[in-house]
């Protein structure tokens, strides 16, 4: 079952130097997503730093989801060390109507396959929702494609798998009855051109939607080529960064949040966060000018 499909940004949760959710951050990211029509957010995903989010917040930032997305789709993310944790704030999403839960697997100790089954398992069994298995190997013991097949043919509510192993092994041995999820942005474009995702759950999107909607939609446009450079090129620039640390900085570049970070920064770091302030813009509007001159020859093919 195709319970996620298109686009869905993976949120941001921003917070104050001491650590305090910032929930007009939050409010403010979620109002630029609507304006730039992108209504589906993930939230509380590794872009969102979960492993830092409290039951509490949770419940709050959902409940901004419905004020500020109204008619939009939100997915949940549910990590957290153990299956307590994960059911406490499974059942504070479903109170809060999303969509479909996100699960990935317990963190910091490694399991085996078999653990991670058994854990998926119970934790599907306890909670009355929709479940996209979340595949994050570079924070959590790695899913294998036999485990995850045996819990999408066993477990009913576990419907697909959001994988963002940056490969495409586990996608590309899933059948089409299972909802098929790429997240991880340096593998999109493969995906697409492979036919193995009905949608994806993007980092990139959460702060520069235009580009991976573009990519999403406009496969075929003259423009499509550059935009493949353009993700790759700020791809190679995100990648030194702890995940999330440079979509916060672009969010800061783009005036909808400041960037303050969960640890100090060392000398080294906030040089490249310097790096890459100055970067960004350039960038941007190496994007602004290739979408100008893409709609120009849009619209004068239309006139014609």
């Amino acid at each position: 079952m195709t319970i996620v499909q298109g686009v869905y940004a993976a949120v941001l949760i921003p917070r104050f130097p001491d650590g305090e959710l910032d929930t007009g951050g939050f409010r403010a990211i979620l109002e630029f997503l609507r304006r730039k029509g992108v209504p589906r957010v993930v939230v509380n995903g590794a872009t969102g730093e979960y492993c830092l989010t409290t039951a509490e917040e949770l419940a709050r930032m959902l409940a901004i989801c419905g004020e500020t997305l109204p008619g939009g789709e939100v997915v949940c993310g549910i990590g957290a060390a153990g299956m307590p944790g994960c059911l406490e704030l499974g059942r504070i999403a479903i109170d809060h109507g999303v969509r479909a839960l996100l699960l990935p697997m317990p963190h910091f100790f490694p399991y085996a396959q078999g653990d991670l089954q058994a854990f998926c398992a119970a934790v599907a069994a306890r909670l009355d929702a929709p479940i996209l298995l979340y595949n994050l190997p570079r924070f959590t013991t790695p899913l294998e494609l036999g485990t995850v097949r045996r819990l999408i043919e066993s477990v009913p509510n576990i419907l697909g798998i959001k994988d963002s192993s940056g490969s495409l092994d586990i996608l590309g041995g899933l059948s089409s009855g299972a909802c098929r999820i790429v997240g991880d942005d340096s593998v999109l474009v493969a995906a697409l051109d492979a036919g193995l995702c009905d949608g994806v759950v993007s980092g990139v999107a959460g702060v520069v939607p235009e580009l991976t909607t573009f990519l999403y939609e406009q496969r075929n446009s003259a423009a499509y080529p550059l935009a493949v450079e353009l993700l790759d090129e700020l791809i190679r620039y995100l990648s030194p960064f702890p995940v999330p640390w440079g979509l916060k900085l672009i969010a800061e570049c783009r005036g909808i949040t400041p960037a303050w970070f969960s640890q100090p920064l060392s000398a080294a770091r906030a040089a490249q966060a310097s790096e890459f302030r100055t970067w960004f813009p350039g960038w941007w509007r190496q994007w602004e000018s290739a979408v100008e001159e893409w709609t120009v020859k849009l619209n004068v093919v239309k006139l014609n």
